[in-house]
């Protein structure tokens, strides 16, 4: 099994059903990163021709296919998972990589990748429900995280109280050495505002 991504063995017995179907020997599947820490980021599973593969590739033999994974995208597929449920029309090949968009990061990393992965990871899903989003501009020397809100967020009503209530309390839990957060969003822009 790769130390990074995880292939169930129902994912591994449908590709390599798929790779037969292929009729070339030694076919594999490469997965990789596309736009990697963006928002834009997609993880990709794709057939790889003996050959096509990169030098800088990193290779597994599993126990039914053979992978192999792009060097640029590992931090980014670090806990991923490939998975194949069956049903009624047949089934589903399922790729998760929680951190395609941002890297895992770790108490050491500098502060500022660690308050993007909070974002990122805790606080924007819950704003994306209601079309909004909230970025890092800049982290002052007094260490109050400067944020910008967009979307939905921009021109809400509530802002006030998701900054402090949700988006700072969540902060500073996680990251300690904060002191505090500031919005530097031009509110008074309330076309596509949550209300």
């Amino acid at each position: 099994m790769s130390s990074v991504v995880s292939v169930s063995l129902g994912a591994q017995k449908y590709l390599a059903g798929l790779l037969e179907r292929q009729n070339v020997e030694g076919m594999a599947v490469r997965i990789f990163v596309t736009q990697p820490g963006t928002k834009y980021a997609e993880t990709c599973l794709a057939y790889c021709r003996p050959g096509e593969e990169k030098a800088t590739d990193h290779h597994f033999e599993l126990e039914h296919i053979s992978l192999y994974l792009e060097e640029n995208s590992l931090p980014y597929l670090e806990e991923a998972e490939v998975d194949f449920q069956e049903d009624k029309m047949g089934g589903q090949l399922t790729i998760k990589a929680p951190n395609a968009k941002m890297p895992k990061v770790s108490s050491d990393s500098p502060i500022n990748e660690r308050i993007n992965y909070v974002l990122h990871t805790e606080i924007n899903p819950g704003l994306a429900s209601h079309g909004g989003e909230v970025s890092l501009v800049e982290i002052t020397k007094d260490m109050v995280a400067v944020l910008k809100f967009g979307g939905g967020c921009q021109g809400c009503s509530a802002v006030d109280l998701t900054l402090k209530e949700g988006v700072e309390k969540t902060l500073q839990e996680r990251i300690p050495e904060l002191t505090g957060v500031r919005d530097v969003t031009d509110h008074s822009q309330t076309e596509n505002a949550y209300m």
